[in-house]
């Protein structure tokens, strides 16, 4: 237990303090400064008007922005907000697909020092979430209530004043980051002891033999066998772990993961949809036609990672 306990504790710690803190620190820092000019805000107002016929409004665009620029736990905080201010059960259900088709920007962006290319993954990324929130709003959810009492509809963050301002607001950032990095830890370590535990017993070495025939009728990598039991039960920030760890002994070549980028980088796992379903009690119950919209965005990003490599 100890040879398999210390391992995973100095990789999970290695990723946290190396590759995810200072992402997390740059990005974050980034996005507060922009919400504090009022560039946010601004871009929102902009873009609701074109997103509304996909079933998005000015704060699920904000919530676009969230799960892809910092993390898959920030739209969180927005869905509980556009609860509050009365959204229609609709328009939450559009959003809620939305954000779990997209790729998250915890997993995404430590995965650029892997051989991630980024600019496909965005650009994928953003297709794949409105195509979620459209089938949602116009299909999945089309009989929900599409009754709204909101009266406003932008994020509305402060301003700031001065270079004092400006410094305050990197230091929060930094602070914010420091704690969603430490944050991840406790989930990151155990599962990669359990993900250990399952390779030690040759469990996981078992379930690819077994699966080998259909993957290789299908050209898949059996390395993604261990990758998808990670990714959807102990969710993306273990993934994360994994990848790294498969990267640095050359067990995962740097075409097949961003080729498998669709269906691995995204909050729709077992801990992350639980997590952005505990925004509220109204998020809560539209989860099954989010679910379905989130399977659609999902398929279409992994088709079209496949196409472009």
């Amino acid at each position: 237990m100890t040879d398999i306990i210390l391992p995973a504790g100095q990789s999970g710690m290695n990723l946290v303090l190396f590759i995810f803190l200072p992402v997390m620190v740059v990005m974050l820092t980034a996005m507060r400064l922009l919400e504090l000019t009022g560039f946010l805000d601004w871009l929102v107002a902009r873009l609701a008007p074109a997103l509304r016929p996909f079933g998005l409004t000015g704060l699920g665009v904000f919530a676009a922005l969230q799960v892809n620029l910092v993390s898959f736990a920030a739209p969180v905080a927005t869905l509980a907000i556009m609860e509050r201010r009365g959204t229609s059960d609709r328009h939450l259900a559009a959003t809620l697909a939305m954000v779990c088709a997209m790729a998250q920007a915890n997993a995404s962006l430590p995965m650029t020092a892997m051989g991630l290319r980024l600019g496909p993954v965005l650009v994928i990324s953003v297709i794949g979430g409105l195509v979620a929130a459209a089938t949602t709003y116009h299909l999945f959810g089309r009989r929900l209530s599409a009754e709204e009492t909101i009266a406003d509809d932008l994020p509305h963050h402060a301003a700031a004043h001065g270079a004092k301002g400006v410094l305050d607001t990197i230091s929060r950032a930094g602070t914010e980051a420091f704690t969603i990095s430490i944050g991840a830890i406790p989930f990151l370590i155990p599962s990669l002891v359990i993900v250990n535990i399952l390779r030690q017993t040759g469990a996981i070495d078992g379930l690819t033999g077994l699966a080998a025939p259909a993957l290789q009728l299908f050209g898949i990598d059996p390395a993604l066998v261990l990758l998808t039991i990670t990714k959807y039960l102990a969710g993306g920030t273990a993934t994360l772990g994994i990848i790294d760890e498969m990267v640095r002994q050359h067990h995962l070549s740097a075409s097949v993961l961003n080729e498998s980028a669709g269906f691995l980088i995204h909050p729709f796992d077992l801990p992350g949809f639980a997590i952005l379903i505990s925004a509220g009690r109204r998020v809560a119950s539209v989860w099954k036609p989010a679910f379905c919209g989130a399977c659609v965005g999902i398929a279409l990003r992994a088709v079209l990672h496949i196409v472009v490599g």
